[in-house]
């Protein structure tokens, strides 16, 4: 199916490992001119050099802290053309509400729930005075999923449903789609630290995390892939009549959940 992305300016923030780079790999396949964010410079340069070895395509690379002053400001000032804007940076930590401080909750918020609303609000506009473009948000299923044992995560993400749904109802009249993704767990270094300790919690030793796995639908996590082609579906023309929306992709789980 040709998604008709070829030479789509693209821009991905994350960009340097898990589904941030699955999301810059299956752009790059589309053919579209991708521009990566992230605060490790090197491996930003790896996967661009990669990506333009094996593609052929553009890629522009942007190395930098998102949660310093003035950090969406100056991607925006080098992205400015961007035609489809991928949120994906940030990692909100667990723990319940006294496991998690102040500190470490604002940090979390700072870079996943805040990065999005302040780079949404940035090209946004840039995208309406143009006549249109794509937005879409990576969020997770912590936020249709309360959780006590990740109440940071599972209030940002639930935050960052409202926002975009709130948004992405009315951007159609700017020309503008808004649309979230809600990965659930995802063969990634992250989920991989998140199963050890829930496999010491639960069954006493850390090693046990295949038994947690096999209780996941097909007996596996989702892969990065997997979660990345669906956003770069959702981003494409295919999906244009979609806005305001939230696409869940976890195998069932929040579905048996409801019905449990």
């Amino acid at each position: 199916m040709d998604l008709n992305l070829k030479g789509k300016k693209v821009l991905i923030t994350g960009a340097s490992q898990g589904i941030g780079k699955a999301l810059a790999e299956s752009f790059a396949r589309e053919g579209s001119v991708l521009t990566i964010v992230a605060r490790s410079g090197d491996r930003l340069d790896a996967i661009a050099n990669d990506l333009r070895s094996r593609f052929g395509v553009t890629v522009r690379v942007i190395a930098l802290d998102m949660t310093t002053p003035g950090a969406v400001g100056k991607i925006l000032d080098q992205a400015g053309d961007t035609e489809i804007l991928v949120n994906n940076a940030g990692v909100i930590p667990g723990g319940n509400l006294w496991q998690v401080s102040a500190e470490q909750w604002r940090a979390g918020w700072e870079l996943k729930v805040l990065g999005y609303i302040d780079m949404t609000r940035a090209f946004y506009s840039v995208m309406k005075e143009r006549g249109g473009g794509v937005i879409v948000n990576n969020i997770g299923i912590g936020g249709e999923n309360f959780d006590f044992d990740y109440v940071c995560g599972t209030t940002g993400n639930a935050a960052l449903m409202a926002f975009t749904r709130a948004v992405g109802g009315r951007s159609l009249r700017d020309g503008i789609r808004v649309v979230g993704v809600n990965p659930g767990p995802v063969a990634t270094p992250r989920i991989e630290k998140v199963l050890r300790v829930r496999a010491k919690e639960q069954l006493g030793d850390e090693n046990r995390t295949d038994e947690l796995l096999a209780k996941l639908p097909l007996g596996r996590a989702a892969t990065s892939e997997e979660v990345a082609d669906l956003c770069v579906f959702l981003a494409s023309d295919k999906s244009s009549y979609t806005s305001g929306s939230i696409f869940t992709l976890d195998g069932g789980l929040t579905s048996a959940r409801s019905i449990a």
